[in-house]
């Protein structure tokens, strides 16, 4: 019996890559219970919020994020 750990990622092509690792966040994050995060994540979102509200850094929509994501790796 196979198990995700024996899965051959790297026979998987970068657009493969990404586009498992977005249907794999998307079942994380049905369950967000289950995913801890750790007590750091809460200083850097307050660090970068910091900088938004600062206006030394801007937000950027996660799907126009994505894309240009898959536009560099191309």
């Amino acid at each position: 019996m196979s198990t995700a750990a024996d899965f051959p990622i790297e026979t998987l092509s970068v657009p493969e890559k990404l586009v498992l690792l977005e249907r794999i966040w998307d079942d994380l994050s049905r369950r967000l219970s289950d995913v801890p995060s750790p007590d750091w994540h809460g200083a850097v979102l307050a660090e970068r919020l910091a900088a938004v509200a600062a206006g030394t850094s801007s937000l950027v929509d996660w799907e126009d994020a994505k894309q240009r994501l898959r536009e560099r790796l191309r």
